[in-house]
């Protein structure tokens, strides 16, 4: 398994001179596939010996060393049917001065058996001469250290003029000695330099920032290698030095993005500088790629809201460069940008008044470019403070409906919402849903206006409930059950509906009842209710009849009270006498003089003594024409206040001076009568006086 991600080629094709000899053969590094086009001899033409008797022609020379013993073969297949190739393999350990003969040699000519030759298990044979007609040699068994030189020839001559490339691999059990395929000495992958082109056959890229592109090409050597101990990259022009190491570029540059360059690693074997595996070499190709790049200048637009001076920006958004994947940092000052320090922490929330900040790109390859973001604000949404104005409402007079979208808060176009508070606006919490029917009392609201950009401003309205407005004139009045009266409801209203349908400001002949007034003031309309109630009558509630004396005694109405037995001639006093006998009239009105009150009374025919002697004359006190008063009683007390007989229904309301059946003595005594009339008021009579008994007997 390969150790190392990178496709390396072991470049050999294009050898001249140098490669073509065995004093320069070219080390083979594993058993890795070679592929090699030969063309000419190199500076020495060699006595190759063996079955190569006619000398070099299109040659190249290979070093093996052996890494693990065992068997070797190899195949070796030209890329056209009609070359011919000739080979031989020479050592073990010799030197390219004293080759000796090969130990394995073919030169079977091509025709009628194929171009292919090499080393296989089953041929038998050591060497092969020329017409033979045997390609392959029977395979070699090798030990591990061991050394051989191993050589090539497309021979062009009587019958054959092909030159063609081949292609050689390795067979066997044996392994060939590398660096790169030993892991005690390459522990880590080499890690080719640069970024993979957009055609994947195409070779790698590093990117370079600079401009002009001047490159240290020693810079990427830590990089490849990636800690691996003893090994050795130089840098060429051409494919040939690569694999030779011939040429390194040994300075600084000035590099062409459209030129190949490669790379060339090489071991070095700390405990034997001679370890043919030094003479390893793997290729690596990379080309340049101008990296540079430009940050673009933008201005960043956010909203001052509510005119407070600064404004949120994401930083982020600005478009200073398109590849996604570029890094940015964004600074306050372009010292501080250039110094590394006080880098923005927060760029997608960043607050700020309008100014400039500086932004740092880092490309995905490293390289760098500088950008100004310009910080503007949209322009400003204008709000102004308002008043709002509305009626009351009727049922709850401290609240009115408010339409709060009639606001004049601004003459810009844009989108409102409402809300109760300043933190609510600020927030875009508890959003008034019904602004057009809105019920508060006196207070404030606010009004976000949010225009195309999302930048809003807040304006305060102030709520006015306009209250009822009474008249001051307008008042309850009491007059005569009989009488009509003038309600009148005052100046200074725009307008007057009264519930009689009336539309002035007073309304005449009024009775008693209850009647309402709308005033209008403005455009609010308040109802005032007015009650026009009848006096109260005085009620007449007792009448004391002592002989010819009339006491009056009255309740309710409203007081000074006038008395009157004809209701033409009328007195303050409630006392009437010297009131002739029978039915009188009682007349009573109070201070509103309305029609006054009538009571009919009885002055009784007083009897003040009796003589209870059965003559038929005087023998009874006899009340029994009042029968049919309401709760009529008849009272006998002695002169001591004591009652010795009440007179009732029982009775018929008669006393003949007995008690219990026993003529009382001789003497005056004491009565009282009270009824109720049957009036509304059930008014109480009392009549009182004395009767003289004289009893015979």
């Amino acid at each position: 398994m390969k150790k190392n991600l990178l496709f390396f080629y072991l470049l050999v094709s294009q050898l001249f001179f140098s490669q073509a000899d065995c004093s320069s053969a070219l080390q083979v590094c594993g058993n890795s596939n070679i592929t090699y086009s030969p063309t000419g001899i190199g500076a020495v033409n060699e006595n190759l010996g063996g079955c190569l008797t006619t000398g070099e022609h299109n040659s190249i020379w290979y070093r093996i060393t052996i890494a693990t013993g065992g068997t070797l073969t190899f195949d070796l297949v030209p890329t056209d049917p009609n070359a011919d190739y000739d080979w031989a393999i020479y050592g073990p350990n010799v030197s390219c001065g004293s080759l000796g003969s090969p130990i394995r040699c073919n030169a079977a000519t091509v025709l009628g058996i194929g171009a292919n030759t090499g080393l296989n298990m089953t041929s038998t044979l050591l060497t092969a001469a020329g017409g033979s007609l045997t390609p392959y040699c029977k395979y070699m068994d090798v030990l591990a250290g061991q050394t051989y030189y191993l050589y090539i020839d497309n021979w062009v001559g009587a019958g054959s003029n092909t030159m063609a490339p081949f292609s050689l691999t390795w067979g066997g059990t044996a392994t060939l000695a590398s660096p790169f395929t030993d892991p005690t000495i390459q522990t880590q992958p080499f890690v080719p330099p640069g970024v993979p082109a957009a055609n994947p056959a195409d070779p790698r890229e590093v990117i370079i920032c600079e401009n002009p592109m001047v490159f240290n090409f020693n810079s990427l050597s830590a990089g490849i290698i990636n800690g691996n101990s003893n090994f050795l990259i130089s840098y060429h022009t051409s494919s040939n030095d690569a694999l030779s190491g011939a040429n390194p570029i040994l300075t600084p540059q000035t590099i062409s993005t459209t030129a190949t360059y490669y790379y060339s690693i090489h071991y070095v074997d700390p405990a034997n500088p001679n370890n043919p595996i030094n003479s390893c070499r793997q290729v690596g190709l990379f080309k340049f790629k101008q990296g540079t790049i430009t940050g673009t200048n933008v201005s960043l637009y956010s909203c001052n809201n509510n005119n407070t001076g600064v404004a949120t920006y994401d930083l982020t958004s600005a478009a200073v460069f398109s590849d996604p994947t570029a890094i940015k940092k964004y600074y306050n000052s372009i010292a501080d940008l250039n110094a590394g320090i006080n880098e923005i922490t927060t760029p997608t929330a960043f607050v700020s008044a309008e100014g400039t900040v500086y932004v740092k790109i880092i490309s995905q390859y490293g390289c760098t470019a500088t950008a100004e973001i310009s910080l503007k604000f949209y322009p400003v949404v204008v709000v102004t403070e308002a008043t709002l104005r509305s009626c009351f409402i009727e049922s709850k007079p401290s609240t009115a409906l408010f339409n709060l979208t009639i606001a004049p808060v601004t003459t810009q176009s844009g989108t409102k919402k409402y809300y109760p508070s300043l933190a609510d606006a600020e927030n875009g919490t508890n959003e008034i849903l019904n602004p057009t029917a809105y019920i508060a009392p006196n207070g404030v609201i606010f009004i976000k206006v949010i225009n195309g950009n999302g930048c809003y401003g807040i304006a305060k309205v102030t709520l006015i409930v306009l209250p009822p407005t009474y008249s001051t004139v307008l008042e309850d009045k009491i007059i005569c059950i009989e009488d009509t009266t003038t309600l009148d409801a005052g100046p200074g209203f725009t307008g007057y509906l009264w519930s009689t349908g009336a539309t002035t400001q007073t309304i005449n002949n009024v009775a008693v009842g209850t009647y309402w007034v709308d005033l209008k003031t403005g455009e609010c309309v308040t109802r005032q209710i007015v009650k026009v109630y009848p006096s109260k009558q005085p009620v007449i509630s007792v009448i004391d009849i002592a002989n010819n004396t009339v006491t009056v005694n009255v309740t309710g109405g409203t007081p000074p009270y006038k008395y009157s037995m004809d209701a033409v001639n009328w007195l303050d006093s409630n006392v009437f006498n010297n009131v002739p006998r029978g039915d009188n009239h009682i007349f009573v009105k109070d201070a509103y003089d309305c029609e006054p009150i009538d009571v009919v009374i009885v002055v009784p025919n007083l009897v003040n003594v009796i003589t209870p002697n059965g003559d038929g004359i005087n023998d009874v006190i006899d009340y029994s024409a009042l029968g049919n008063k309401q709760n009529l009683v008849f009272n006998i007390f002695d002169r001591y206040g004591t009652k010795i007989f009440q007179a009732d229904k029982s009775n018929n309301y008669k006393w003949d001076g007995m008690v219990a059946g026993k003529k009382i003595p001789t003497g005056t005594y004491w009565y009282s009568v009270t009824w109720n009339e049957h009036d509304k008021k059930n008014t109480l009579f009392k009549y009182s006086g004395w009767v003289m008994v004289k009893n015979r007997d």
